[in-house]
Formats: structure tokens, sequence, C-alpha cells
């Protein structure tokens, strides 16, 4: 505050006290409500690091998704429906902003580049992971690729020893400490294959894979199922599903709409069509 000059510490000052209703005015807006020029405006963005009005508001409205407010879930014997839903949707906003923020892009484009170019594609996950690789096998088959999902140990096992090199094991955890997880991950490697791990930092898993994707989501898994977590190992299959449809090119996008078609006949039409 001290290094603006006066009249953009009006600015400032404005900004502080109505941040949220910053994120949605215009330049002329914000001018007239701090009672200084539009160039005055210009010069405070500048001279916090941001190329202009636009992008100031951009980095305003990404701080306050991620303020206090989306603080990690918890919740009292005396809440309220109302209260601990607000909580569980604010905590999930919030930490999906953070991992968003964290992940390595050049990780991510080398997972997808491996995904693409596999001969086969397996998922490993035991539990609420369990589910995310059945998800994320529903999501990849519908792109042509030959896949399965495994939240058996002993299938996991079986999966890992008949992998060959070209061959791609995604192993999913929430902990990144599930000995037979470990297990089946040190059999796919020694069968020549890579592994793509969607699990904390600093964890075994994290050391054990070729390629790990950090997800470093707290949470107390003492008391509650993971839920948090497990929604972010959703989106991050998401976006690795949707990075290996765009390198797969138009033929892929065809076959898609022929999937899409296939459904068609399961649906009861909408009245609004008819």
């Amino acid at each position: 505050m001290d290094q603006f000059r006066r009249s953009e510490q009006k600015v400032a000052h404005f900004v502080l006290k109505c941040p949220k209703e910053v994120i949605h005015m215009r330049i002329v807006d914000l001018a007239t409500e701090a009672n200084v020029s539009e160039p005055t405006v210009v010069r405070f963005c500048r001279a916090l690091g941001c190329d202009g009005f636009q992008d100031f508001k951009l980095k305003l409205a990404q701080v306050l998704a991620t303020d206090t407010s989306f603080a990690q879930f918890s919740m009292n014997d005396g809440d309220t429906v109302g209260e601990f839903s607000r909580s569980i949707f604010d905590s999930t906003v919030g930490t999906l902003l953070q991992v968003r923020d964290r992940l390595d892009i050049t990780r991510l484009q080398d997972a997808i580049n491996l995904l693409a170019n596999a001969n086969r594609v397996e998922f490993y996950g035991y539990g609420a992971s369990g589910a995310v690789a059945v998800d994320a096998q529903h999501k990849f088959f519908r792109l042509q690729m030959s896949t399965a999902a495994y939240s058996d140990p002993h299938m996991q096992n079986m999966s890992a020893v008949t992998l060959t090199p070209g061959d791609v094991v995604v192993a999913i955890s929430q902990t990144g400490r599930t000995t037979s997880l470990l297990q089946s991950v040190q059999l796919a490697h020694d069968a020549g294959a890579s592994v793509i791990g969607l699990c904390p930092s600093g964890t075994p898993l994290a050391e054990q894979v070729s390629l790990p994707l950090y997800i470093d989501v707290p949470e107390d898994t003492e008391i509650y199922t993971p839920m948090t977590s497990r929604i972010v190992h959703l989106v991050v299959v998401d976006v690795l599903a949707v990075g290996v449809a765009k390198l797969r090119g138009p033929k892929l996008a065809e076959h898609l709409k022929a999937v899409k078609r296939s459904l068609q006949g399961l649906r009861m039409q909408d009245q609004r069509d008819a």
C-alpha cells in the first residue's frame, strides 16, 4: 500500500472493501466508485504486476476462490443440513482449484502421450479409488482402447504379470501407502509396463511409479469416507481422457458420435423433441 500513489491507494482501499463486487465491475465502474480516473485504475493493476484490468480481475477471482471460506471440510454435531452441505460444497470447490493450480502441466502432457500410445491400459485402485478406476475404464474404453479396471488384489497381480512393454497401468490411491497396490505396481514394472500414479506426493507409491501426478488432498480418513479426494481423482481422469481424445483425432470423434447414437434407443423420447 505504501508504494502506491495517493490516487492508486483509493483504488486499493475500495478493492479491499468490496473485492467480490470488483470482479463484476467494468473499469469505468471501479474508477467512479474509487473517485479516480480510468488510467489510474490501469496503473494500479500494473503496479501489482498485472497486464491490465481484466488480468487483475481474473487473479482477484482466483484469490477469492481459494480463500478461507473454502476450508477443509469439518462438521460439528450441531450443524444443520444447510450448514454441513455448504461446507462440503465449499471444501470440494476449494480443493479442486488448489489441485488444478498445483498440477504439473508437463507431467500431465507426458501422461496423456503415454496413454494415447499404449497398447493396453489398466486401472488399479481399492475402496473409493476402486470406484474411480471403474469410472476411468468406462471413459477410456469409449476411446477405442483396450482397457480394464481391477480393485481385487489377486486380479491386479494376475493382470500385472501379463503386461508387456507398451502397456500402461494407472494406479490410483488416496493415501499412496496401500501395500497390495504397491506389490501390483512392482509386478507391472517387472513386466516392462509403465505406471502412472494418481497419488499424494512423498508417498511410497509416488516414489515407485514411472510418472506420478501428485494429488495432495488432506482428509480425515479415520472418521469420514474420503470425499473430496475422490472427486479430484475423477476430474483428473477426465482431463487425461479429453487429452487422449484430442490426440487421437477426427476419426475418434466420429466413433464417439456413433457410440452416442447407439444409446438413443435405450432412452425414452423427450416430449419436447417430439
